[in-house]
């Protein structure tokens, strides 16, 4: 796709990075000649055997049982990864390839205590003490331990102890009300419940003992409740984290053996319960950390998350390749914006990941954080929403023009990314650099025929090792099937507008259940709320289309969050709509545009087109949405009214 060049690759790339050498070791020792970044993408995706082979020699899995294959057999789903071979997900992170026993391997940051910094040792350290103390409340393979806890060693500590037992681990952020929690685990059952008492959000203290009484009671699965004094003091932690004599040792578990549920944001129904597997999320994040991002021992990784988004998930393999990983509890926006580039300069950062709305508030706001931190970033990475192509002219203006900017798109369902950013590829604005290695992602059209340089759905035709080993209490698969599989047979269907120009680079338009159908010509999301949010006026904005009998434009409705003191009279409607039409088209001109005090969203902060399209049709608001999966589920009423207004009465 063509585009400003804003990042190109430096000179000796193929020597100074971990991909470089990659495709060396590939030539010398698998005769692969891949002479570029589209020739190794071609290889990976049409030998999946040779290629995963190749992931798990190079980076020297530990095998307890060896692999009697690598993939005897591609069909979706279901296809099976290395049988026969055991392995553990926890000790490859414990490895901490390249990092001494007094190497910092975790910095956590918190605004509820001081900061934390835990070395190579010292993290093995707690981890023996912690999973000896599973094992004395009789935790052992395949049972589940849950933790209501923040982005801090603790958690992080539970996770790697429960893995290296063979347990099954599941985490909820503590800013999840009662009932999206209690959804997520009865589905589960765990049998250990670690929780923190509260927190603290920026200058507010949060109390959640009342919400772990309601969660331990709305589980009678749970045999015991371990208690962190985080905001309160005392706690449990410390008796499960005991000194104790007993070695660390590793479970050696078949490669699709659950090592955690994540869930979907479960905002219509109950959350689906993605079970990841050992061997899977290993394979992956070793790819995507060490080839695609670039990181190791050299490395300090941040990404901003919640123990409730898949990118924690994805953030604490760092350690996988070698690198370093710095954690954040706390509000982002608190006191300023800049918090997190000057928490960047303090941690020694040189991967920062964050969210592309975050990105775009700091640019809205005038923040050059170059201005405000002595940065030394490498790489920057973004997902959660598309980054339109002035996100990526702010990155390199106010950032750094010297770092690789990866806009990156995946999801929980593969806690990986599908699409982002290579150092073989340069950055090029508005558009995702490439296909991720091993992933067989193509556009199809809605007779399912690939399509290149035109819009359609994004697919993964070939499997990938860390796709869901299954739901949780789904035996026969029927679930997962529909959830995946049901409208194009045998192809992985994700729900995303892609368009895959012939060079290889992405955009990924919005989603493709919130699709803006006028007149039969279908237009994205996102590149609408850059529009509309590029106004200085506007702060948030939701857009939903709307069928109407006899009429094929059908109704587009825009919503929109004005800042303080601005309200939507029809001068600003007129702003706003000749914005739309001499930026995008007149099939982006809103029939009505409404004023509202927020946007819904998601804990991650997605949007909820969906629902609110819902609502708008007669849907009532509690089937519409799960509420608790929000941050602010009184953002609906405003929408339930207008409903009542233009007189559509609930189903």
């Amino acid at each position: 796709m063509t585009g400003r060049v804003l990042w190109t690759p430096p000179a000796d790339v193929r020597e100074t990075s971990r991909m470089g050498r990659y495709l060396t070791w590939l030539r010398a020792e698998r005769g692969v000649q891949a002479d570029d970044y589209a020739a190794l993408w071609q290889w990976s995706v049409t030998d999946l055997p040779a290629f995963w082979r190749s992931i798990w020699d190079y980076f020297e899995v530990i095998a307890h049982t060896e692999p009697t294959a690598t993939l005897p057999d591609q069909t979706m789903p279901g296809a099976p990864w290395f049988p026969g071979a055991t392995l553990n997900w926890a000790e490859h992170v414990l490895r901490q390839p390249g990092l001494g026993d007094d190497d910092p391997v975790v910095l956590a940051y918190s605004q509820s205590r001081d900061p934390i910094t835990l070395t190579a040792a010292q993290l093995r350290e707690q981890v023996r003490r912690v999973a000896a103390g599973l094992r004395r409340l009789g935790v052992g393979p395949g049972d589940r331990v849950a933790a209501y806890a923040p982005n801090i060693p603790e958690t992080y500590v539970l996770l790697l102890a429960t893995a290296s037992l063979g347990a099954i681990f599941s985490s909820c952020a503590p800013e999840f009300g009662t009932r999206s929690v209690t959804d997520r685990w009865t589905q589960i059952e765990p049998k250990v419940l670690v929780a923190v008492d509260g927190y603290q959000y920026g200058d507010k203290a949060i109390d959640r003992r009342e919400e772990v009484a309601g969660i331990r009671a709305a589980l009678p699965s749970v045999e015991h409740l371990v208690s962190i004094g985080y905001l309160h003091g005392g706690g449990d932690w410390a008796q499960l984290a005991a000194e104790t004599d007993e070695p660390l040792t590793f479970a050696a578990v078949p490669f699709a053996h659950p090592l955690y549920v994540l869930y979907s944001s479960g905002t219509t129904g109950l959350p689906k319960p993605i079970v990841h597997g050992h061997g899977g999320i290993l394979l992956e994040h070793l790819k995507m950390l060490a080839l695609h991002h670039d990181l190791g021992p050299a490395d300090r990784f941040f990404w901003f998350t919640t123990t409730g988004w898949m990118m924690w998930n994805f953030l604490v393999s760092g350690p996988a390749v070698g690198a370093a990983i710095v954690m954040f509890d706390g509000n982002p926006g608190w006191p300023g914006l800049d918090g997190l580039w000057r928490l960047a300069e303090e941690a020694g950062v040189t991967y920062f990941g964050t969210s592309a709305p975050y990105l775009l508030a700091c640019r809205k706001a005038g923040l050059v954080p170059r201005e405000v931190a002595n940065l030394r970033l490498r790489g920057l990475g973004s997902t959660g929403a598309p980054l339109p192509p002035e996100g990526y002219a702010w990155v390199y203006e106010a950032v750094g023009a010297d770092l690789q900017l990866h806009s990156i798109s995946g999801g929980t369902d593969v806690c990986t990314g599908f699409v982002g950013g290579a150092p073989l590829l340069p950055v090029v604005e508005g558009v995702i650099s490439c296909r991720c290695l091993g992933a067989k992602v193509e556009a199809y059209d809605p007779a399912g025929n690939p399509v290149v340089g035109e819009l359609g759905e994004l697919v993964v035709s070939a499997p990938m090792p860390s796709m869901p080993v299954g739901f949780w209490n789904d035996p026969d698969g029927t679930r997962y099937r529909e959830a995946y599989f049901d409208v194009f047979p045998g192809v992985w269907r994700h729900g995303d507008w892609i368009t895959i120009a012939e060079d290889g680079t992405c955009v990924i338009t919005g989603r493709s259940d919130a699709t803006l159908n006028r007149g039969g010509v279908r237009l994205g999301t996102s590149e609408f709320y850059s529009v509309v949010e590029g106004l200085p006026e506007v702060v948030d904005s939701v857009v939903v289309h709307l069928e109407r009998a006899g009429d094929p434009n059908g109704e587009l409705l825009l919503f929109v969050v004005l800042a303080d003191g601005v309200e939507l009279d029809e001068a600003m409607r007129g702003r706003i709509r000749g914005e739309l039409r001499k930026s995008l088209s007149p099939r982006h001109v809103p029939d009505e545009i409404h004023q509202v005090r927020a946007v819904p969203r998601t804990l991650s902060a997605k949007k909820l087109e969906v629902p609110v399209k819902r609502i708008l049709t007669g849907t009532p608001v509690e089937s519409a949405a799960a509420k608790g999966a929000l941050v602010n589920p009184e953002s609906l009423e405003a929408f339930a009214q207008l409903a009542k207004d233009r007189g559509v009465t609930a189903d």
